[in-house]
């Protein structure tokens, strides 16, 4: 609490990244048990919107550091009050239409990094 004075964002350094099929054996051998033997590890693949990789920043942002060397301040784009309450209202509106590939398109003059991995609206990217 005492490195911001509101609305920061802050991004984390979380160090090197896990493998979840890693993470699930130890799991299981934490347990007591044998993976593959005792317990069977499936392998489902992404379900439809999912992503197989996260992105902590897009790719115009900057990071100011902290008194913390694992703690940044994202310093993202702004977008003018009256725009994102114009876009909004229109998101609203569609919503009200039930006109989903026009809200995910309007989601994305908000969100520009927004991407629609293995999604529906993908097509949108």
């Amino acid at each position: 609490g005492t490195m911001g004075v509101g609305g920061e964002i802050f991004v984390f350094d979380m160090g090197e990244p896990v493998k979840i099929v890693d993470l699930a054996e130890r799991m299981i051998r934490l347990s007591g048990f044998e993976p593959n033997i005792d317990i069977k590890i499936v392998y489902t693949g992404l379900r439809p919107g999912e992503k197989l990789y996260e992105e902590l920043l897009s790719d115009g942002t900057k990071t100011l550091p902290t008194h913390h060397e694992k703690i940044m301040i994202s310093k993202d784009e702004t977008m003018e009050f009256e725009k994102i309450n114009t876009l909004t209202q229109k998101i609203y509106d569609l919503a009200k239409e039930s006109n989903k590939i026009e809200v995910v398109r309007t989601l994305k003059e908000i969100v520009k990094e927004f991407k629609s991995n293995n999604s529906v609206y993908q097509q949108l990217d």
